[in-house]
């Protein structure tokens, strides 16, 4: 038999699987496949990205689609399956199945409501892909398989023979692999609009298995690895609803020693209460990351609104003290710059609207939470606004009319954000000046854009013409809303434009014109010589 996993990309609340992010799903797909006998060669990964250029010829005995955006956003070199695409793939020949988080529903953006999923040819797995497929080597006919859940003995199998897949992916072997902790949230009541809950309750996977995983992994050349799939890090294996730091430190010396020259380990998703009611004990946490991961990490957390009405509306998790609280803490713990150039661990705040209950004074509400993070000091990696997406079965249901009741005042809202929270915070997280390492170009367009290969990456724009896939030092030169502007290190003085001398910083007019009339120098004690350049942009030629 023949398989053919088409990587449609997921992005869920608790899971990434947009490129340079590889989701578990298909590796759990192609382990399950294997434990059935199906041999490696027999097993292609593609993302719905190559087959759309490539055009390949598709012949294969069983077509199995991952999708599904519950929390869509805007990436910079990847789309995700359109439903347009998948009924053009619904007439190749062979079996076809559909599964991930498309199985609550088709949403394309925020701001709208998920469609049930329904085409004609595919058959939909309406629980855990993984494991119906598994099911489907045994009866071969898809209305025969029961849909189930996989269980984490399963997965932990699967997640260390499926492993080899990786090596197909096109960013190979630039692929940043989404690691599962948990899934299921611990809540007794759940956030209106979220997904997770569809999941169950918190099912912790073994540390062990995890180890096998990255283990795997290392061995077929993954080299960055972010825990990402779970609601909550800080109460990973939580015994009574009380974090564990030592089951934290274990997992990270695990990885640390079955990885040993890992290039990115970095986490998401910290729920703000855990870290407000159990400060000792999250503290211990944050220390521990700091202490095994790599620099520039960042722990999402849920804000969702800083509006008490909205909060009590739909059952969110924290309120607006506890946040500012965890923010507190997690910069207590990680603000210092880490060797990468970003600081070594920050909070990122999600706020959520379109939520029951929201009114103009939700964004006055949220713009001032905001305005007391900035104006106390404390430093945020990043501030994701969206518009809710409601999907069958979650409170919000029939519940989307503040979304469009709230369109404008959100967009100049978004704008005000962006100007007066977004850029000074971004100008203290990364002053100019700033050496940001082993920056990767992806786009070039009129200039080239790039990021850092790790969670929410920071979008570089470099005002040259560079050959996508180099990695790069970047000095950061300016600053944009949520991006920065930079030039490669070291500095080639010979042939940088006189527009682009004048943007470093630390180099004076007087000191631009001395190299515009010096050049081309022959080396350091040349530039000293004959001009008055000293420091550390001389460290930077």
């Amino acid at each position: 038999m023949r398989v053919l996993i088409i990587d449609g990309y997921v992005d869920e609340p608790a899971c990434l699987g947009v490129p340079p992010y590889m989701a578990p799903y298909p590796r759990y797909i192609a382990g399950a496949l294997i434990e059935k006998g199906v041999q490696k060669d027999n097993i292609t990964y593609r993302t719905i990205d190559r087959i759309r250029t490539r055009r390949e010829p598709l012949r294969f005995d069983l077509y199995v689609i991952i999708a599904g955006m519950t929390v869509p956003g805007k990436y910079l070199r990847a789309s995700p399956v359109t439903l347009k695409e998948i009924s053009e793939l619904s007439h190749l020949e062979g079996t076809k199945i559909i599964g991930g988080p498309i199985r609550l529903g088709f949403g394309e953006e925020g701001g709208s409501s998920a469609k049930d999923f329904s085409v004609p040819g595919i058959t939909l797995a309406k629980k855990d892909i993984e494991a119906f497929v598994f099911d489907l080597m045994d009866h071969k006919d898809p209305a025969s398989v029961q849909h189930r859940m996989r269980t984490t003995s399963e997965i932990g199998r699967w997640a260390e023979s499926g492993a080899f897949i990786i090596t197909q992916h096109p960013d190979y072997p630039f692929v940043l692999c989404e690691l599962e902790t948990y899934r299921g949230c611990p809540r007794h009541s759940h956030c209106s609009f979220c997904t997770e809950p569809f999941y169950g309750k918190p099912d912790f996977r073994e540390i062990n298995d995890v180890l096998r995983e990255v283990s795997a992994l290392y061995e077929n050349g993954g080299r960055y690895f972010r825990l990402g799939r779970q609601p909550d890090l800080f109460m990973y294996r939580s015994k009574n609803g009380v974090p564990d730091p030592d089951a934290l430190e274990e997992l990270y010396t695990g990885i640390r020693t079955v990885a040993p020259d890992l290039k990115v380990l970095h986490m998401d998703n910290a729920n703000p209460v855990t870290i407000s009611k159990y400060p000792d004990e999250s503290r211990k946490i944050a220390e521990i990351i700091v202490k095994y991961h790599t620099s520039g990490d960042v722990a999402a957390l849920g804000m969702e609104s800083a509006d008490p009405d909205v909060i009590c509306a739909n059952d969110l998790k924290a309120m607006p003290d506890e946040v500012f609280e965890a923010i507190k803490l997690l910069n207590e713990v990680g603000a210092a710059r880490g060797a990468g150039g970003l600081p070594e661990l920050l909070p990122g705040i999600n706020f959520v609207h379109g939520l029951k209950g929201e009114t103009k004074k939700t964004f006055e509400l949220n713009f001032q939470f905001l305005k007391k993070v900035l104006d106390s000091g404390l430093m945020v990696r990043r501030v994701n606004i969206r518009q809710v997406m409601t999907f069958a079965g979650t409170p919000m249901e029939g519940h989307d009319e503040a979304v469009w009741m709230n369109k404008e005042l959100f967009l100049c809202y978004k704008e005000k954000i962006r100007n007066e929270i977004d850029l000074p915070m971004l100008r203290r997280v990364i002053p100019a000046g700033t050496i940001l390492k082993d920056v990767r170009t992806e786009i070039l367009d009129k200039i080239t854009f790039a990021r850092q290969l790790g969670t929410y990456p920071l979008l570089v724009g470099i005002p040259l013409r560079l050959d996508p896939g180099r990695s790069l030092d970047i000095l950061v030169t300016d600053h944009g809303h949520r991006s920065i502007t930079g030039l490669p290190v070291p500095i080639d003085i010979n042939h940088l434009p006189i527009k682009l001398l004048n943007t470093l910083p630390g180099m004076d007019n007087k000191e631009v014109a001395q190299v515009m009339r010096g050049r081309p120098f022959k080396d350091k004690e040349d530039i000293m010589k004959r001009t008055s350049i000293r420091g550390e942009i001389l460290d930077m030629i």
